[in-house]
């Protein structure tokens, strides 16, 4: 790795160097397993203690610290710093290994110049692919995928049929683009007939999508996944959801059918939405909170169903006084007992 200059990365998160610029940095390490050569970074001002400690070659740190025992970096938030600068000390140029003689590619789809095709991979009939398109051993890609430009589909992921994929997206292992919505209409006699699900998922630009997560295809028209959107593993996204623009959709979250987010909408792990509701810009819902209906701009909701978060806390909190006021309650009932029995003497 090529060592950069600390005030080089001091330019690249336009924060401030106290100490020697010319320090030469080639990783990023955690305060207490860095040594020389590495920058760490302090989130809180309150744990600066930590600095005299460090083996570190160069800090980020608050603007609350203004000089330490090492060269530091001020910025306003160390945390978006660091990786900013973790992502820069580990870009590597595209290598482009062309595809592996026990890949698969279809017929009509036409290979860029810059392209990386594992092995074992599958890549249906009149596929499109952008250039820098990385895709790793085991994945399927059906017919008519459009896929764009530095995009990097991880192994065994599976891309059905008609799915458009922005540029830059990744998408982690195993995951699922494009299965079949969730659709049955049941008869008379109580049988479920499955209804055909001819849509499509459209995933924009700078999308992350994790493990083994899966995002349905539309009954009708698009699932849609905007751009700059972040999804964790073990995502749930039914057919024709349309999730906004910069979204955060933490561990296990699973959304309902026709179900739509406004942008930087944030879901917490085990959150469940049901179908047909809106949640406009900004919502936060809190773990495992539980939305039927729809909310507001700028909500911050909890429990199941969900509630303002302030009421939540309070319900939370009486949950914990719930076994005395049963205890208390108990007496009571036995003193008002006694009382009737002592007034009918």
């Amino acid at each position: 790795m090529k060592p950069v200059l600390l005030r080089q990365l001091a330019e690249l998160v336009q924060g401030e160097v106290v100490g020697n610029g010319e320090v030469e940095i080639v990783e990023l390490s955690s305060l207490e397993t860095a040594g020389a050569g590495a920058i760490s970074f302090l989130a809180q001002a309150k744990n600066e203690a930590s600095l005299l400690t460090t083996g570190a070659s160069a800090v980020i740190v608050p603007l609350a610290i203004e000089a330490a025992s090492v060269p530091v970096i001020r910025v306003r938030d160390p945390y978006l710093a660091a990786a900013l600068i973790h992502t820069h000390l580990l870009a590597t140029p595209f290598q482009a290994t062309g595809v592996h003689a026990r890949a698969y590619v279809g017929a009509g789809t036409v290979l860029p110049e810059q392209i990386s095709v594992g092995p074992l991979a599958v890549i249906g009939e009149r596929v499109s692919l952008g250039e820098r398109v990385r895709i790793e051993s085991g994945v399927v890609i059906g017919d008519d995928v459009v896929i764009g430009d530095d995009a990097t589909i991880h192994a065994n992921v599976t891309i059905m049929s008609g799915c458009r994929i922005g540029c830059r997206v990744i998408i982690h292992p195993g995951a699922v683009i494009g299965s079949d919505g969730y659709g049955y209409a049941t008869d008379s006699r109580g049988f479920h007939v499955k209804r055909p699900q001819v849509g499509i998922v459209q995933i924009d630009d700078d999308v992350e999508i994790g493990a083994n997560s899966c995002i349905d295809r539309a009954t009708f028209g698009v699932t849609w996944i905007k751009s700059g959107t972040k999804i964790d593993n073990l995502v749930q996204v039914a057919h024709n959801v349309v999730v906004g623009e910069n979204c955060l959709l933490v561990s296990q979250v699973g959304i309902s059918g026709s179900t739509t987010l406004g942008r930087n909408v944030v879901l917490g792990g085990q959150v469940g939405l049901s179908g047909h509701i809106h949640l406009e810009d900004g919502v936060m819902v809190a773990a495992q909170g539980g939305v039927h209906n729809n909310q507001p701009r700028g909500a911050i909701i909890g429990g199941s169903p969900a509630v303002p978060m302030k009421k939540h806390a309070r319900v939370v909190a009486a949950l914990g006084r719930l076994p005395d006021i049963v205890s208390e309650l108990r007496r009571m009932r036995k003193e008002i007992a006694a009382l009737q029995a002592g007034q009918q003497e």
